[in-house]
């Protein structure tokens, strides 16, 4: 309760800034969600009890701490292999900070408090802070260049590492209202502010990897200083000038795409370049355009959500489809068996949608959220809390060569940014449950939980009651704190049911139709209009008020539009938000040999003890098989599961778009049957 009220504090205490602009929908804070869910409170629990504590000793073993202390002396060499390795302990920090409001923990707090100790010694006298440098000056990490942001465009992460440590220390700061990395960071960002922006004396760069524009725009709402902002909005602005690039060129780390950096912001159509910077600007540039009320800007982002979601975006919601550069390729370049889709791009996509979602209203943004979030980013975490994937794969095939990134989950990587990822992201869930705008209350996600949310009419408790997303049967019970209150519920009808897989063209549900959405208050059918993908409930609203919301959850095949090759004559398998595949441990031993025919009906079972608890589909299908240099087919049952599931039981197939029926067959020159597919 004390941090609660510390945190309305803060925030009454940033909002006297009087801020003449900014979202028009605000989400409502995590710390006001109490969650009691079956399926996000489990993983948030097991991110406090393994993730961030492995996390953090992955950090002491590996020198990250180390890299800190050696600083601090001045004395040593650095000794982890990337420059931005700094950030892993910031983002850790940044997780543990939003584990601590929702599981307090004193010895955590009090190691938190030791590294934030190591991280102030290490700090140079004028701000400057990146062990890469500091250690030894005269001799940096090769990519850090010889003096001071030299680098900054290409390789050093300086500004990299800075919005990371602003990200940590605004959460660290809200969580405990403790002010010792708040203070490191705001030092920093003075630094910063002095050294970029528009004036005549002012370095000009943009930065090469995009987040201290989030980090800044975050320091800004805590402090309201000025500077803060202006210089996330010079960052954006500066990006497009063709500083050492060649815009003629077709080579993206030469024309200056691969960062975002080769038109200016405002006139970017397209999602372009490194998946994960690129998510990280278009956040930042939301942020930028809702504080200045830029409209350029927001037509951008418009712009380029539409190109990420009509022409980029694989159908569980992972992107980057290029190894080649973690990177965006061209319009309808979705291919399956290469396919990257970076565990941090999906991080960072959820942030972008957020924000569209805040500037716009619409529920096209978080239906396009809750897609990424519960299949192509969870997926990224194994369910032990301490596996993850770098890359989050489309299809194995036992007769294709896949990287370990691919097919096999690691407790760490050299470049460990998305297990550090995942520990922010997770325990911050309950933060994109609500949002308000004015006396509309808006429903974005549905998990079990107790929230206290104030509007206009008054403090309102609403509980949420359901077993999503294994089923569609939603009860909310409303509690406002007076007698009544009157305000707009708005209850968010998610695309799948309103026959939408996507919202665009690039899939659809084969011979779908929308299904019938039951609304009622106190067990009467209830008046609502639709707005903007929301049931807008307006009523004056009393205690214990009980609205139910019936979704119907029907298994859907999802088809692709014909530019994506790879995906024609195929079905991909979805139920409510989930997406699903089939894996090797139910399927005999294989999954690449599947067809599932266009007639087949499913029948699902809830299998507690399997994979955490998670709904089966079983269905009828055919199966190639080979015998004796013989191929012929199987009518066989085939099972498949939740996609963020897969890859949990060890190595094996696992296939997520089913053929339909047999158009060919491919055969591969290889000693193991398996490497004949059909397709």
């Amino acid at each position: 309760m004390q941090k609660s009220l510390l945190l309305i504090a803060l925030l009454a205490t940033t909002a006297s800034f009087s801020q003449q602009r900014d979202y028009p929908v605000r989400p409502v804070n995590f710390t006001s969600v109490k969650l009691m869910d079956n399926f996000w409170l489990p993983r948030i629990k097991t991110n406090n009890n393994v993730t961030i504590p492995a996390s953090f000793e992955r950090c002491e073993k590996t020198g990250r701490v180390k890299n800190f202390e050696m600083a601090a002396a001045h004395s040593g060499k650095f000794c982890t292999i990337f420059p931005f390795d700094d950030t892993d302990i910031y983002k850790t920090i940044e997780g543990a900070s939003f584990s601590l409001s929702l599981f307090p923990d004193p010895k955590l707090e009090a190691y938190i408090d030791s590294l934030i100790a190591k991280v102030a010694a290490a700090q140079e006298p004028d701000g400057y802070l990146y062990t890469a440098r500091t250690i030894d000056p005269a001799h940096p990490h090769p990519w850090s260049g010889p003096e001071r942001w030299v680098k900054e465009r290409e390789l050093s992460h300086e500004l990299y590492n800075s919005g990371h440590m602003y990200e940590a220390a605004a959460a660290h700061y809200l969580a405990t209202g403790k002010k010792n990395f708040l203070n490191i960071a705001l030092k920093n960002a003075d630094l910063v502010c002095s050294v970029f922006g528009y004036g005549p004396d002012k370095k000009k760069v943009a930065p090469g990897h995009e987040i201290v524009e989030m980090g800044l725009v975050k320091l800004y709402r805590i402090t309201g200083k000025k500077e803060y902002l202006e210089t996330a909005k010079y960052f954006v602005e500066e990006r497009g000038h063709f500083n050492g690039y060649d815009p003629k060129s077709k080579d993206p780390w030469k024309n200056g795409s691969y960062w975002q950096d080769h038109i200016p912001v405002v006139d970017q159509r397209e999602a372009i370049g490194h998946a994960v910077r690129a998510g990280y600007l278009y956040s930042s540039v939301a942020d930028v355009a809702a504080l200045t009320g830029d409209q350029k800007m927001i037509n951008a982002i418009d712009s380029i959500w539409e190109n990420l979601v009509s022409k980029k975006l694989y159908v569980q919601g992972g992107a980057g489809a290029i190894p080649d550069g973690e990177r965006y390729g061209n319009n309808y370049e979705l291919p399956n068996t290469t396919a990257y889709n970076e565990t941090c791009a999906a991080i960072a996509n959820v942030y972008w949608n957020q924000r569209m979602f805040q500037l716009h209203g619409d529920s096209k943004y978080i239906d396009v959220l809750e897609k990424i979030l519960y299949n192509g980013l969870i997926s990224g975490v194994g369910l032990d809390g301490k596996s993850f994937f770098y890359t989050n794969a489309m299809q194995v095939r036992n007769s294709f060569t896949h990287s370990a990134l691919e097919r096999e989950r690691s407790g760490w990587f050299d470049c460990s940014c998305c297990p550090t990822n995942v520990a922010r992201l997770i325990p911050s869930v309950p933060g994109y449950v609500y949002a308000q705008k004015d006396d509309k209350l808006y429903v974005n996600l549905f998990i079990n939980s107790i929230a206290t949310i104030n509007v206009p009419a008054g403090a309102v408790e609403i509980t949420q009651q359901n077993n999503y997303p294994w089923d569609g049967d939603l009860k909310f019970v409303v509690n406002p704190k007076k007698s009544t209150a009157a305000f707009n519920l708005m209850v968010r009808i998610p695309g799948w049911v309103q026959n939408k897989a996507i919202p665009s063209d690039l899939y659809w549900f084969k011979n779908g139709t929308a299904s019938n959405v039951t609304i009622t208050v106190n067990g009467k059918p209830a008046e609502y209009t639709m707005e903007n993908g929301y049931a807008m409930l307006n009523r004056t609203w009393k205690k214990n008020d009980k609205v139910e919301v019936n979704l119907p959850m029907e298994v859907q095949r999802v088809v692709a539009n014909e530019n994506l090759k790879d995906d024609q004559g195929k079905v991909a398998i979805q139920r409510g938000p989930l997406m699903y595949c089939a894996e090797w441990p139910e399927n005999n031993g294989k999954a690449s040999n599947i067809i599932i025919p266009a007639g087949a009906s499913f029948t699902s079972e809830f299998k507690p003890d399997l994979l955490n608890g998670i709904l089966e589909l079983k269905t009828n299908g055919i199966v190639l098989q080979t015998t004796d240099d013989q191929v012929s087919t199987e009518k066989k049952p085939v099972v498949i599961i939740p996609y963020y599931a897969w890859a949990n039981r060890g190595l094996g197939e696992m296939q997520l778009w089913f053929p339909e029926k047999i158009k060919d067959i491919e055969i591969i020159a290889s000693n193991d049957q398996s490497a004949i597919h059909q397709k």
